[in-house]
């Protein structure tokens, strides 16, 4: 079957001797491209090429004016509006919001030829209704609003006459500007045959063009449809082309060229449904190997279409590599490349500095970005690790410029690059970026990236034109409109690929693929919000005003999605459409009625199959994970055991042996962070230590009143002290952590109160505070030492009796330190407290042999149950209980731990992970 383009150029060749004369005008450039090369690869003779241009650059060609970039016309919008006389004009920053949307408006209107002042007075008219009152006098905020309703004829002619004074205008100002000038055209290029190829939807601007050179010049046009879709009254892919037929005198009684009925042919459809755009990428690439194994040449006349532009970095990351040739005529989006968010990060955090400096995790989130990564690595050093692990080690959660100059780091010149302390203008925040992309440009040719290459040029080239905008304006020097314009340019912006448009697989977005016909289409993403792109208005003119002056609505919108979703099934032969299953506000809903209707029409076509492309979902069940014990891993047991089990590492493998392994064994612990505000293990050291410093001074002395009394007037400056060791430079002044100071006073108030209590009525004496303790234990069947060792809180006298404490900052019941059954102390981590109390007391034990002792927990959140007795009872529910520690507890324990540290050290029983 004959593309398109194919049967356009036989027609011309057969139709025009010479070519030298013709002006051929199509929809885009890519197909101006495939037209060029379709005339030569046909034609038998050598001649001159036809003039070939897309529609815009011939509408251009008329205008005599040039397109301004975004940011030009954001730039001159602004300086229009700044010349208005009207109230409080908002800053830069605050119009760039809403600047678009007017800018889309102008354009709309002028490529529609609408009447500029019948539609601005509407418009002033309806905001003044929408704003009535009875009040008799308006407020200053309403009366300005209205002002600027009524002054949008004026804003808009000043804007339009900046941009023409500059030979620069907006879309819609060359398509108006090249109707004005079309009969001067006309009358210079009376010789000329102009043909139109490919066309469909039109605004008001090119009707009345196209219109004009046909009925005054020799001039045809070709319509890229379908009998199928123009013939049926209702179709939406025929609308655009029976409104023309409908309404052009021209083509009364005239053959459209074009039209031909090839979508009725033999077709091989597939609509495959895949959970979310990463599947449907996955899909299309495992789809391209398939179809070329079934045929070697069938990818040099295949497309990808992406009804979701997004999608190009999935895709691209899924196209297999035995792939010879893919073309991509599509911009990459900016926003997409590490380039744009490293500079995006740049702003953010000397924008969001304060007064007390940077916030620590926009720092190390900074820090950690690949660039600047690359920014700071130097002969095998990288100093943002260490600057990272700096803010970590002394806990900054807000960092200062002499902070960072504190680290002596030998990098003063990237520091200051990085993070400057004082504010600057936009233009030098500019020079800075552009010290940035020179310090990358050197790193990437020395490591030959040539992609990291691309980016730097395109970014070097945006920052450049944002310089020359920032010194042209003086509105733009703050970071605040800088960020909001850097912003707004690089989510429009893409960075073009160069490939070669006629060979191999073809990569394209919708609008790219008009006029071009492929044996194999792959569409994504057909789905509703996507294709068609729903009812999305940002505007500023209301649906009714917009139906009243014929611009274009969603509907129009519609119509035109449907056309180019036809228009690719019209000649194709494999069509493989796939959809998002998994409806996402954000990424498209349901399933499109596009897919519906193909499914559901009348002269719906033979071959289509619908699958859904998920996995087989199978129950999951949790295969507990298991370690066996190979020579490695005994080694690194015994290391441990010859160093010392403390209670806690035991307790880990009672609550998981997985645990403890990675825990204990492989020494995999929590990465260190900066503590915002004081984590729960400082909080306890801090406690902890405040306590052993306060009794210290008293050991092997009976407590009295007045020593307590004075204790209390140590315990702020001695929590202070505590908290600079411990919580390094953090900041205890304000906030949660200065809240936690003040628990950690009152904790120890509270405890001192209560120590005065019980020596009011009893004899206390302080044997040891922070006692280290250790003891060898011989477990039968290891054939290596095992040491229990572990850092007693507390050890007393009272009454005669010895006792043994442990201090916890956290909540403890009495049912934690009590048990029934000795097994359950080394097998349930509910009895963890129990089993850490008495590995206590077989280790006092082996230092100073008991008769009779107790040990128990005093919880800091518990403090009103005073201390909390370790005691065996004798079955669950039972009130009796004894609290005493004899040889015949420290016998039954020892058998217990001897067994737990034996299945630890067994080669035979592999660490199993347990449930938690």
């Amino acid at each position: 079957m004959k593309s398109f383009l194919q049967q356009v150029v036989d027609d011309i060749l057969q139709t025009y001797d010479s070519l030298d004369d013709l002006i051929l005008i199509l929809p885009s450039k890519r197909a101006g491209t495939i037209l060029r090369t379709t005339l030569a690869n046909t034609a038998d003779k050598t001649f001159f090429s036809p003039k070939i241009y897309s529609i815009e650059g011939f509408v251009e060609q008329i205008s005599n004016l040039q397109t301004a970039s975004n940011m030009e016309q954001l730039f001159t919008l602004y300086k229009a509006y700044s010349s208005m006389e009207y109230g409080e004009k908002d800053n830069f920053y605050t119009f760039s919001k809403w600047g678009q949307t007017l800018l889309q408006d102008f354009n709309e209107i002028d490529r529609y030829l609408v009447d500029t002042k019948d539609i601005f007075s509407y418009l002033a008219n309806i905001q003044e209704i929408n704003h009535w009152a009875l009040q008799k006098d308006k407020s200053e905020i309403i009366t300005n609003y209205i002002k600027f309703w009524n002054n949008l004829e004026p804003l808009y002619k000043t804007f339009n006459d900046l941009l023409k004074a500059q030979k620069l205008g907006h879309q819609g100002l060359i398509y108006r500007t090249a109707c004005e000038q079309l009969k001067d055209y006309i009358s210079n290029n009376k010789n000329n045959t102009h043909i139109f190829i490919g066309f469909n939807a039109l605004n008001t601007a090119e009707s009345y063009i196209i219109q004009e050179i046909l009925a005054k010049t020799k001039a045809d046009i070709f319509w890229d449809g379908d009998t199928y879709f123009v013939e049926d009254p209702i179709h939406d892919a025929g609308y655009f082309i029976r409104q023309h037929l409908n309404t052009w005198p021209w083509l009364k009684g005239k053959a459209l060229k074009g039209v031909e009925s090839n979508y009725l042919s033999q077709k091989n459809i597939k609509i495959i449904g895949a959970p979310k755009n990463v599947s449907q990428a996955k899909y299309v690439g495992n789809l391209l190997l398939q179809l070329k194994k079934e045929d070697t040449n069938i990818l040099k006349n295949t497309a990808i279409v992406l009804g979701d532009e997004t999608m190009l970095n999935p895709l691209l990351n899924s196209v297999p590599s035995e792939l010879d040739t893919v073309n991509i005529t599509m911009g990459y989006p900016l926003k997409s490349t590490p380039l744009a968010s490293l500079f995006s990060q740049y702003l953010s955090i000397h924008i969001k500095k304060d007064s007390q400096g940077w916030y620590f995790q926009q720092v190390l989130d900074f820090l950690s970005h690949p660039y600047v990564q690359i920014l700071c690595t130097e002969n095998q050093q990288n100093r943002a690790t260490r600057i990272s692990e700096a803010i970590r080690t002394k806990n900054w959660a807000f960092i200062t410029s002499d902070n960072l100059r504190s680290l002596g780091e030998g990098n003063e010149d990237l520091l200051s690059l990085l993070f400057f302390g004082e504010e600057v203008p936009g233009n030098v925040f500019l020079n800075k970026c552009h010290q940035i992309i020179q310090i990358l440009r050197e790193r990437f040719a020395m490591s030959k990236d040539s992609l990291g290459l691309e980016y730097l040029y395109k970014f070097y080239s945006l920052f450049n034109q944002l310089q020359d905008m920032v010194e042209q304006y003086s509105f733009v020097n703050d970071l605040k409109s800088l960020e909001s314009l850097y912003l707004e340019i690089v989510r429009n912006e893409t960075l073009d690929f160069q490939g070669e448009p006629l060979e191999g697989l073809q990569i394209m977005g919708m609008l790219e693929s008009r006029v071009l016909d492929f044996e194999t289409v792959i569409l994504t993403s057909v789905n509703e919000g996507i294709l068609p792109s729903g009812k999305s208005n940002n505007s500023f003119i209301p649906f009714d005003l917009k139906k009243y002056y014929k611009l274009p609505t969603y509907k129009e919108k519609d119509a035109v999605y449907t056309y180019h979703f036809y228009r690719l099934l019209q000649r194709a032969k494999n069509i493989y459409l796939l959809y998002n299953t998994e409806p996402d506000v954000l990424e498209g809903g349901e399933k499109s009625r596009l897919l519906t209707q193909l499914l559901t029409d009348e002269n719906k076509l033979a071959d289509i199959t619908e699958i859904i492309a998920a996995p087989e979902i199978t129950p999951s069940i949790k295969v507990l994970q298991t370690i066996a014990k190979d020579e490695g891993l005994m080694e690194m047991i015994r290391a441990h055991a010859e160093k010392g089990f403390s209670p806690t590492s035991l307790s880990n493998y009672i609550r998981n042996p997985i645990d403890f392994y990675k825990r204990n064994l492989l020494g995999i612990d929590d990465i260190m962070e900066v503590e915002e505000t004081v984590a729960n293990n400082t909080f306890g050291t801090i406690v902890h230590d405040t306590l052993e410093d306060l009794y210290k001074p008293y050991l092997n002395t009976i407590l009295e009143e007045s020593m307590l009394h004075e204790m209390k007037k140590n315990i702020r400056p001695l929590v202070i002290g505590h908290f600079a060791k411990s919580f390094a430079d953090g900041d205890i002044s304000r906030g949660k952590n200065l809240i936690a100071y003040n628990v950690v006073v009152r904790y120890v108030e509270n405890f001192i109160k209560l120590e005065l209590a019980e020596v009011e009525k009893h004899q206390i004496k302080i044997l040891g505070v922070e006692e280290k303790l250790r003891m060898d234990i011989n477990v039968p069947g290891l054939n290596f030492p095992v040491v229990l060792k572990g850092k007693l809180d507390r050890i007393d006298e009272k009454d005669g009796v010895i006792r043994i404490i442990d201090y916890k900052t956290g909540n403890v019941t009495s049912s934690q330190v009590e048990i029934v059954d000795w097994e359950d102390v080394i097998t349930d981590y509910n009895y963890s407290k129990a089993f850490q109390l008495l590995c206590y007391a077989i280790m006092y034990n082996n230092s100073k042999p008991i008769g009779n002792i107790e040990a128990g927990i005093i919880s800091f959140k518990n403090l009103g149950s005073g201390l909390l007795k370790f005691a065996v009872k004798e079955k669950k529910g039972s009130r009796n209980k004894d609290n005493s520690i004899t040889q015949d507890t420290i016998a039954q324990f020892m058998e217990s731990i001897k067994s737990l540290i034996f299945e630890i050290g067994n080669p035979e029983i592999p660490f199993t992970e347990k449930e938690v």
